[in-house]
Formats: structure tokens, sequence, C-alpha cells
């Protein structure tokens, strides 16, 4: 059964025969969380060593993004933070309608991280670089596969200028969002439209 597309990345999500999961999850364990990314940030990381041009490692500057990009000559080249988008905001035409995205086009960016990694570039000069990891979104990303979708902090600051308000959400705190008595859970997102980033093709 073929998806309804309207335009790119936008899809009838209420004729949708695979609907994704709009429920939210309520219990938010971030420790969980981050150990999921760390899994496809060691995967971004082999892939770019195994290309010989670049050498990428973690990064272990308190507050950076979570790769580090070095060339042939051991200068930083690129920083990049992963973001791995499993769930789709399904309701952000209720909560957000003012944004005017549907939710089959969006991915969603803690706004203090989203607002660090504009300071970060500002202050380095070295390009900052999102990635999302997209998933179980059956309409774009075939089962049990992904793609990468990115986007310098740059170019993400511009479509924040333009959009600040409508594109912010606040969630209740839940469950598993504090860790050793420091709230850690994202409980602010922005959200962007896959139609304002590049893919990354492997």
């Amino acid at each position: 059964m073929a998806y309804i597309k309207q335009s790119e990345f936008v899809f009838e999500c209420a004729k949708c025969h695979t609907r994704c999961d709009g429920v939210s999850k309520g219990f938010y364990l971030f420790e969980d969380d981050a150990s999921f990314s760390e899994e496809y940030e060691q995967i971004i990381i082999n892939h770019i060593n195994a290309t010989g041009r670049y050498f990428a490692a973690k990064c272990e500057v308190p507050g950076y993004p979570d790769i580090e990009v070095r060339d042939s000559e051991n200068n930083v080249h690129r920083y990049l933070e992963v973001k791995v988008q499993q769930r789709a905001f399904m309701s952000i035409e209720k909560y957000l309608p003012q944004s005017r995205l549907k939710p089959s086009e969006t991915v969603a960016l803690n706004l203090s991280d989203l607002l660090r990694y504009f300071k970060i570039q500002k202050a380095s000069q070295i390009k900052t670089v999102i990635v999302w990891v997209l998933k179980n979104r059956l309409c774009i990303v075939e089962r049990d596969r992904l793609k990468l979708y990115f986007q310098t902090s740059e170019e993400l600051e511009k479509v924040y200028q333009r959009h600040t308000a409508e594109r912010t959400f606040r969630r209740r705190s839940g469950e598993g969002d504090v860790v050793d008595g420091v709230h850690k859970g994202v409980t602010v997102n922005y959200h962007f439209s896959l139609q304002e980033l590049q893919e990354w093709k492997w």
C-alpha cells in the first residue's frame, strides 16, 4: 500500500497504514537515551575513519558536540552533534499550528543545546554540524533501516531567527529526567523540517 505524498517529506498521516507512534513516553529515562545515541555516534565515527581522509573521535571538551573531526594536519575540521530521531511529533499541528510543520517532515532538537551550538560555532569559527539519524518513519525510511540528515548550526540559526516562537515546544517533565538529583532530560525542543536539511548518503 502506497503512502500518500503531498510534497517533499510531507505525507498524509491521517490515512497512513503504518502510523508512527505519537503517544508521549511519559517515562523519559535519560541514561538509556544517551546510551542509545552513543551507539550511532560510534557508527558515524567508524564511517568517517574508514574513508581515510579525516579522523573522527569522541569530543572530550565539556559542552561541545559529540564528535570531533580532524584533518590530515590534525586541525579540527568539524564538530558533529548526533541526534537519533525515532519518534514523530504526531501532535505538532495541534500544539504548534503556527509552525505549519507536518509530522512526517519534523525533527527536533533540545533548544538549550541548539543555542549552545550557535555560540560554539561563532566562538571557534569551526563548522558545527547537527546530524539527525532518522528511524521508524516508514514513509521516508524503510523498515529496519536509517537515514541521516544534517545541517550546519549557521544555517539552522537562520531558520531559528525566522521562526523562533512558533517552533518551540515545552513538554511536561517526566520520570527519568532526573539523574543523581540533576535534571538532565529534554523538556524544551525546537523543531525543523527535513526540507531544511541535507541527506548524508553513505
